[in-house]
């Protein structure tokens, strides 16, 4: 589950890299959601 929200944020965070319609601040909280989540995935499964 942790794992899968982890691609989607990044997958996300990948498109708003792309598009230009994004705000850019929006696409670094992306990224850092995306990390925290990966984090925290791991800390749980220790």
């Amino acid at each position: 589950m942790i794992w899968t929200i982890f691609v989607i944020l990044v997958i996300l965070w990948v498109l708003g890299l792309v598009s230009s319609y994004t705000m850019g601040g929006f696409i670094h909280i992306l990224l850092v959601v995306a990390v925290i989540v990966l984090v925290l995935g791991l800390f749980q499964r220790r």
